[in-house]
């Protein structure tokens, strides 16, 4: 079961929002397909994304893979923990948060899917 504090993509990024901020990161889903996480690259501190839009890449042993912002806004903060340890994305998938945006558009979490509709999309 995925938590149902989190909103989903269909790209498998989750979202959890408190108040403006949202963190933002990789499904379990996610980083089982991709196998062991070695390199994430992440954006600026400052950079305004749209939904949707490319905000950077993770690289496991077997493949390199975009990663789509699930909201639009500006990056306020970004888990430089990630680049010393990008593993933290397979044991801690939903915990190890890659960036926070400052949300511009709250109507942007609409589109988004609650754990059981990803959880079906994943099956």
């Amino acid at each position: 079961m995925y938590p149902t504090d989190l909103k989903y993509t269909k790209d498998h990024e989750w979202v959890r929002v408190v108040s403006e901020e949202a963190a933002i990161g990789i499904t379990d889903f996610a980083q089982k397909q991709l196998g062991d996480v070695v390199f994430v690259e992440l954006p600026d501190v400052g950079r305004v994304l749209t939904q949707g839009e490319v905000f950077g890449t993770i690289e496991s042993v077997k493949a390199v893979s975009e990663l789509f912002s699930p909201v639009a806004g500006e990056v306020i903060a970004v888990n430089g923990d990630l680049g010393a340890h990008p593993e933290a994305v397979n044991g801690q998938p939903h915990d190890a948060w890659m960036i926070k945006v400052r949300v511009s558009n709250a109507g942007d979490l609409a589109a988004l899917l609650d754990a059981g509709q990803y959880e079906a999309l994943t099956q």
